[in-house]
């Protein structure tokens, strides 16, 4: 019997206070349903954050924990393991790569590609060329550097000086870009899709123009798909659907359904800069994550789920536009496959958290990315007897939130009328 009892105001009490959680303990989950410590339950709409592509305690991937978990959970990168390296095959066989890296995360993964690109621009061309171009409102990370690398001030403030060599340009402006790459550069870093910086999709000819300056000045080109990666945007990887094939590519959240793990992809010849010894990690690629991670690759890249992500995108897209126009909810929804972005027009301006409480007290769990959009990312087999749920719930979210608006809105009328 566990002798700590808790709730909601434990975490105020033991919890370092880097996180605002909501008001409910989520304690079970089976595919998009969710079950709180009250026994509430609710249709999950975040997917951890793009992170359970399918589901929780999907069985497949239950049964691959349990029989790797009964075999080998870890023994250092002393050593290799069976389960990393079919995952590394499988990932280069259905991607450009022919080299992979395994971390925990998104932001070590990140990590690992920009402190590989200065590498190889120090070995090849000398220390000058260090700078690193990133684009505002993106997002690579919390670590000191990723977050430096990120381009929204607000999480790199108040740490000291930052990394030197990094510089932000406008998100799709290829005359920003081009104006700005040059000789010292040594990569660029960007997201197919800004998933924090407000679900923004990049423009191809953007990502094109991006191509070209690299080739141009020999930097290297990198594409962050933490979030749009492992089947999210209807394809494997994003880039497969831009025409633009990056030099490293990093992935992580969906790649183990809510187990840590990440991974940097990039070719043989750049892979050739990290030698022994010069750079690492104790827990990545681990023999439990990987094997977990090698059965999520191969249900998610299966061709039929990715055209249900595309099918489950467009309905969700058609939705929400229907409740955007009836209540005057959305000056524009945007995204790819089951990653998606509504902004809210001026008359909600930064009121997206009041829509996700407003959610959660209808029993559904909902995203934000900024003050002003809301972000959907639900399991990529999110059935759809819960996809309706879920938005029955959302439209009435909605209706409280405009129904409270409507009512101040009425009462400061009539005060201005009273106050003449």
């Amino acid at each position: 019997m566990n002798e700590f009892a808790v709730d909601r105001r434990t975490f105020d009490d033991v919890m370092v206070p880097v996180f605002s959680p909501a008001p409910f303990i989520p304690v079970r989950g089976q595919g998009s349903r969710v079950w709180d410590s009250q026994g509430r339950d609710y249709v999950d709409f975040t997917g951890g954050i793009a992170v359970t592509a399918l589901g929780h305690a999907h069985p497949e991937l239950v049964r691959v924990l349990r029989e790797q978990g009964e075999r080998l959970w870890h023994v250092s990168n002393a050593y290799t393991n069976e389960p990393v390296l079919r995952l590394a095959k499988r990932l280069e066989a259905l991607t450009f790569a022919e080299r992979a890296f395994f971390a925990n995360s998104g932001a070590e993964a990140n990590e690992a590609a920009l402190k590989l690109a200065r590498r190889v621009a120090v070995e090849r061309h000398g220390a000058e060329k260090f700078e690193i171009v990133s684009f505002a409102q993106s997002f690579h990370g919390r670590t000191l550097f990723t977050v430096s690398v990120g381009g929204q001030p607000k999480y790199a403030e108040g740490f000291g000086p930052v990394p030197p060599g990094i510089r932000h340009l406008p998100y799709n402006d290829i005359a920003a870009a081009r104006e700005a790459i040059g000789p010292q550069t040594c990569a660029v870093i960007v997201e197919p899709i800004q998933g924090e910086g407000g679900v923004i999709p990049a423009d191809p000819a953007f990502l094109r123009a991006l191509r070209e300056a690299c080739d141009a000045h020999g930097a290297v080109l990198i594409f962050d798909e933490v979030q749009t990666g492992v089947g999210r945007t209807g394809h494997f990887y994003a880039y497969m659907d831009t025409g633009v094939t990056p030099d490293i590519l990093t992935t992580a959240k969906a790649l183990g359904n809510g187990f840590p793990i990440g991974a940097m992809l990039t070719t043989k010849e750049l892979a050739a800069h990290f030698k022994v010894g010069v750079h690492g990690t104790t827990y990545g690629g681990n023999p439990l994550g990987a094997a977990i991670a090698d059965k999520v690759v191969e249900l998610v890249s299966d061709p039929a789920l990715l055209e249900g992500v595309k099918r489950r995108g467009a309905t969700l897209i058609s939705r929400l536009d229907a409740l955007g126009k009836r209540f005057g909810l959305f000056k524009e929804i945007r995204g790819k496959g089951l990653l998606i972005g509504a902004e809210l027009t001026t008359a909600y301006e930064g009121r997206a958290k009041d829509f996700v409480n407003a959610a959660a007290e209808h029993g559904l769990m909902l995203l934000i990315a900024g003050p002003n959009v809301l972000r959907f990312a639900p399991s990529l087999i999110i059935a759809d007897a819960d996809l309706d749920e879920g938005l029955r719930r959302l439209e009435k979210a909605i209706e409280q939130v405009a129904g409270a608006s409507a009512e101040a809105s009425q009462a400061a009328s009539a005060t201005n009328v009273a106050a003449r």
